[in-house]
């Protein structure tokens, strides 16, 4: 994806697809914490030292590694960048499980930042009064453990709008312009799929893709799907994940809205060159994965709406275990890395969309504008979804592992055939008793 404003052009990441299906071991620590303070080397005495940090996918970090080593002499970044977000995950639940072997800064992806705040003690507390006020409230909030400790600074976030042909809208009888799809979407999931049945019934492309996607939209805007507060799973028993499930199945499959495919797999790739579905939900990581599957398409645009009002998808943080050699100056690192200006910088280089406020405010990001989605006004429409985020789920230890196993059940229905959705959820019933 290439976005431009008056200066600058950068390409979108995307997301790793792939993710563990299978309970991991609990991770074996001691007692206690390594002693942050004892093991501190000041960043501001000149010692030559040199801070590791580790990350995934992309981050858009490598010219800004060069930039704070350019500002400070005496200090030298050495980047460790793991293939897949699951080989990061693995790679720091050994090392805390060990204590040792963990960078000076450890990125965390979203979803998995609840199995590590059960061992919270493990990572500095990056609490600074002067910074409190740098993030989106919801991002900063999500990394404060039980004691009031910040354990992360908050990196990119992922705030969904609608991505669709307009094309295949305009084909099917319904308005293209972005506005008025916004106009038309405004509303819930049922208003949603009312207009893809109206769709369908003038089109021979589905309406989205398949059920897995849409469920990462549905599942996004439920305060407590699967875990409560106290660690209970609940997520075979909450009324509200399987009326949800119900819901997006009867429109799938029942309502043929979905065109069956699995998210990530070949032939979802494949579906972007053949007209294959008309609508998407998409955080700003998705514009790229859209543009790289759909190279050559015309047609596709951005529209400022989500249904059921805002919903974010992705996002990361920088943590500093305590474990390391260089606390205080990880510190410094990761605050500077997660600065505004710094994360428009990461924005322009590969597409992570801001999660502070002073950067979502800025020019560089109200102004960008995509070229491969009919010049839509990208930063702005996202911005404006990032501010309508009003629920958080609460994502307990176990979150991860859930969610796979229902998008399971949704796939063994919307894409395999193989299951009806009644003997479909008794599976997932069963994969999650087999979690307690």
């Amino acid at each position: 994806m290439r976005i431009t404003d008056s200066n600058h052009t950068w390409r979108g990441r995307r997301l790793s697809a792939a993710v563990a299906v299978t309970a991991a071991a609990a991770l074996t620590l001691s007692a206690c914490g390594g002693d942050a303070e004892g093991e501190t080397n000041g960043s501001d005495n000149g010692e030559q030292i040199t801070l590791t940090v580790s990350t995934f996918n992309e981050f858009g970090y490598e010219e800004l590694f060069d930039e704070y080593e350019e500002l400070h002499d005496h200090i030298t970044i050495e980047h460790n960048k793991a293939d897949t977000a699951e080989n990061a995950r693995d790679a720091l639940r050994n090392s805390l499980g060990a204590n040792s072997g963990a960078s000076d800064i450890e990125a965390v992806e979203v979803d998995w930042l609840v199995e590590f705040m059960q061992y919270s003690d493990r990572f500095e507390d990056l609490t600074d009064p002067e910074l409190e006020d740098r993030w989106l409230d919801w991002k900063y909030d999500d990394a404060v453990d039980e004691e009031g400790r910040l354990i992360g600074y908050g990196t990119d976030v992922g705030p969904q709008a609608i991505c669709y042909r307009a094309d295949l809208l305009e084909e099917a009888g319904l308005p293209s312009d972005r506005e008025e799809v916004a106009d038309l979407l405004d509303g819930d999931w049922d208003n949603y799929f009312s207009v893809g049945q109206d769709f369908v019934s003038g089109s021979d492309s589905a309406w989205y893709s398949g059920s897995d996607n849409v469920w990462q939209g549905m599942i996004n805007q439920v305060e407590v799907p699967f875990e409560t507060e106290d660690g209970e799973i609940i997520a075979d028993t909450n009324s509200e994940v399987k009326d949800l499930y119900d819901q997006l199945l009867t429109a799938s499959v029942d309502q043929e809205l979905s065109a069956g495919l699995s998210q990530w797999s070949g032939d979802w790739n494949d579906a972007f060159q053949r007209d294959g579905f008309a609508t998407m939900l998409c955080p700003g990581w998705m514009l790229g994965v859209i543009e790289g599957n759909a190279s050559g398409v015309e047609g596709w645009d951005v529209a400022d709406v989500f249904p059921g009002g805002g919903g974010n998808w992705g996002g990361s943080y920088l943590t500093v275990p305590t474990q390391g050699e260089n606390v205080e100056a990880a510190q410094e690192l990761a605050a500077w890395l997660t600065e505004p200006e710094q994360q428009v910088k990461a924005f322009e280089a590969i597409g992570a969309f801001p999660s502070t406020v002073d950067a979502l405010e800025s020019e560089e990001i109200q102004s960008a504008t995509d070229e491969f989605f009919n010049d839509a006004p990208v930063g702005e429409i996202l911005a404006n979804r990032a501010e309508d985020i009003e629920v958080q789920p609460l994502k307990g230890p176990n979150y991860l592992l859930i969610n796979v196993a229902i998008q399971d059940a949704l796939n063994r229905v919307d894409v395999d055939g193989i299951d009806d959705p009644d003997s479909s959820w008794e599976k997932f019933v069963d994969d999650v008793e087999a979690m307690r």
